[in-house]
């Protein structure tokens, strides 16, 4: 039996699937290139079996090791068989945890520092795998933001030019795929105001695919609850929703 509770997540789940949809056709996208990644922080096990069971497969997590110990859970929970989920590490990653990231996480969106790739790349080496990445770019120029300061890279060439070196850097160690982008927009009441952000964001993937053209960029990881229809009209193809599927988080 599913409780109410589940049975709402599982209603909030079609409603948020039906959103992504109408925002990527207003722009004329197919509403196939763009993966919903539940973010799954704070909630229990039994959410995240919920969505599964209803054709979930991409779910994100903040912090290692929660989403560790998740994963496993999960693991236990459900049946055998080639079908598993996708999981995404999302949140800041300290570097004394990438052991933790590396070995339970498939996807890892918020790579901000070549100190962190590096480490990444060498644990990959060591376990015979290769692992997507996504490099996390500030582009709203917020204090509070994590990833590469490049807030006015479009006028500033010594942003891009640092950004550059940074990202032939981490396309030369082994072991690593890099697929893409990731941002975080500030907080707003109005989601229209996150638009240019967004745009940042696109714009600065298809200057790096300009100038690396050896190495497609084709994910870009931008949108969460308050602004996702926003980021998916920008451009979107990874969008990261908790609450909007799951209720406000457990805090």
């Amino acid at each position: 039996m599913v409780s109410a509770s589940l049975t709402t997540v599982v209603k909030n789940l079609e409603r948020t699937r039906a959103r992504i949809a109408e925002a990527a056709l207003r722009v004329g996208r197919d509403p196939t290139t763009v993966r919903l990644v539940a973010v799954t922080k704070t909630f229990p096990v039994d959410a995240i079996l919920a969505t599964w069971d209803h054709g979930q497969g991409d779910f994100g997590e903040n912090r290692p090791e929660e989403g560790a110990q998740k994963v496993l859970e999960t693991a236990a929970r459900l049946p055998g068989g080639d079908m598993k989920p996708v999981w995404h590490m999302i949140g800041h990653i300290q570097r004394r945890k990438a052991p933790l990231v590396l070995e339970y996480f498939d996807v890892v969106h918020a790579v901000d520092r070549l100190a962190l790739a590096q480490k990444l790349s060498a644990l990959a080496v060591e376990a015979g795998r290769e692992l997507p990445l996504l490099l996390e770019c500030n582009v709203s120029g917020e204090a509070s933001k994590y990833g590469y300061a490049v807030a006015g890279w479009e006028h500033d060439a010594d942003i891009r030019e640092r950004l550059y070196a940074e990202v032939a850097a981490v396309l030369a160690l082994p072991c690593l795929r890099l697929e893409g982008l990731m941002t975080m927009a500030p907080l707003v009441d109005d989601p229209e105001t996150t638009r240019p952000v967004f745009a940042s964001l696109r714009a600065l993937r298809d200057a790096l695919c300009e100038q690396f053209p050896d190495a497609p960029l084709p994910h870009l990881s931008m949108g969460m609850t308050d602004d996702f229809e926003v980021a998916i009209e920008e451009g979107a193809t990874l969008v990261r929703i908790g609450r909007a599927i799951f209720g406000p988080y457990n805090l």
